[in-house]
């Protein structure tokens, strides 16, 4: 044996120890045996090696626009060679489902929310899988959304407008009023806090009412959203359950914010025609209200309510609500249906009861008879007596009386 290798030498005889294995030291190895006539035997060591895994580039970091393409790429080695998938971490830090496999994963038309860490995880069963991350960032023109854009408030109040703005790269935000520039003032403030951009206004005056923007600009673009701040009441919400207990029927109750005083509020309602294939809105009953004042504890939300009355049993009805104040009406509310309830059969068999006793009675009294007693009711026989005597001296005189009689029975 030939070799300056320490690692490897020979025991118990003619026996090949390699310590200490590495890859190169895979292949083929040939035991010769020399008694005249050469013999040879081979042993081929194949190396199990875990899996490695690195970004291309190095780095770990690309970057695309948003609406272009983008490749990320790792490479891997090992033995066996190992197979190779892509996640992507989510906001908690742990990886999502597999979105690719193999050393490349390409992406068209990246939108901003594909922006992220990405993970390259190598696997040939051989230990552990092994993974890099890879960062992308997505570069795009500011995207502004507000959760209002309309904000009640009343003088000598507050008001917050608030915008929340992504954009990459980092954007510069203003505030406009009726499209003027605004700067802060003692009453008027600008905050950030991350992406949420907020302007605050205290001591809300006449002139704090209008049409506000926030707008956001970065080096790839600009944009805008509008809000409003309104001394205007808020839109009703209905706190009536949509089922009525009555049928004939129905207590709407609804709130409106304002700050000052409601001074008309403005109830409409309908009946809708429905079967199995259309639905057909009937026209609408409009009724005006005058609200009450509310207490001095409540400020700001008004509770009103009034009960429907002469509706159909077994019915759809559609309502809806305006409120005016001293700066004007509201946006009219969101529809809001109720049901009326069915006719038991219980309450219509009685019903049939009392029409057919009342029938037999000729009395114009819709309260059900008491039941049939052996005791001979005095106001019957005076009926019957009376109509006697009014046949008394007449051929049908007897025949009358044998039929009231049976009647009586």
């Amino acid at each position: 044996m030939v070799t300056r290798d320490e690692r490897i030498r020979l025991v118990n005889g003619y026996n090949l120890e390699i310590s200490e294995l590495e890859p190169q030291d895979a292949g083929d190895y040939v035991c010769q045996i020399s008694d005249k006539v050469n013999k040879d035997q081979v042993h081929t060591v194949e190396i199990l090696v875990p899996p490695s895994v690195r970004a291309i580039p190095p780095t770990g970091q690309v970057t695309a626009r948003k609406g272009g393409a983008v490749t990320l790429e790792c490479k891997a080695s090992g033995n066996p060679v190992p197979s190779i998938y892509w996640t992507k971490r989510t906001g908690m830090g742990k990886s999502a489902s597999k979105i690719g496999e193999g050393p490349v994963l390409s992406l068209e038309r990246v939108e901003r929310q594909q922006a992220g860490v990405y993970q390259c995880t190598a696997d040939n069963s051989v230990g552990d899988p092994v993974t890099v991350d890879m960062r992308l960032d997505v570069l795009y023109p500011p995207d502004i959304s507000v959760e209002k854009s309309w904000i009640h408030s009343g003088e000598g109040f507050e008001a917050q407008l608030e915008c929340i703005v992504h954009a990459d790269p980092q954007p510069t935000v203003s505030w406009n009023q009726n499209s003027f520039p605004l700067q802060p003032t003692d009453r008027r403030s600008m905050s950030s806090r991350g992406n949420r951009h907020t302007l605050t206004i205290r001591h809300v005056q006449q002139e704090d009412f209008g049409n506000y923007s926030c707008v956001a600009d970065n080096s790839l673009g600009r944009s805008k959203k509008y809000m409003e701040v309104s001394g205007r009441p808020g839109p009703a919400d209905f706190l009536s359950p949509p089922w009525s207990r009555s049928t004939d029927s129905f207590n709407l109750t609804w709130k409106v914010e304002s700050y000052p005083p409601l001074q008309e509020v403005r109830l409409l309602y309908r009946k809708l025609m429905m079967n199995e294939t259309f639905q057909q809105p009937g026209r609408w009953n409009d009724v005006i209200l005058t609200p009450t004042p509310r207490p001095p504890s409540e400020p700001l939300t008004h509770v009103m309510a009034f009960t429907l009355r002469g509706l159909q049993h077994s019915s759809v009805y559609e309502a809806i609500v305006q409120a005016k104040n001293r700066y004007g009406w509201n946006e009219v509310s969101d529809i809001f249906q109720f049901y009326t309830q069915r006719i038991s059969s219980d309450t219509h068999s009685e019903e049939m009861q009392v029409a057919s006793s009342t029938s037999r009675s000729g009395a114009t009294s819709l309260h059900r008879t008491p039941p049939t007693s052996t005791v001979f009711p005095w106001t019957l026989m005076a009926a019957v007596l009376s109509l006697l005597a009014s046949f008394i001296g007449t051929s049908g005189g007897l025949v009358a009386y044998t039929r009231s009689m049976q009647l009586i029975g």
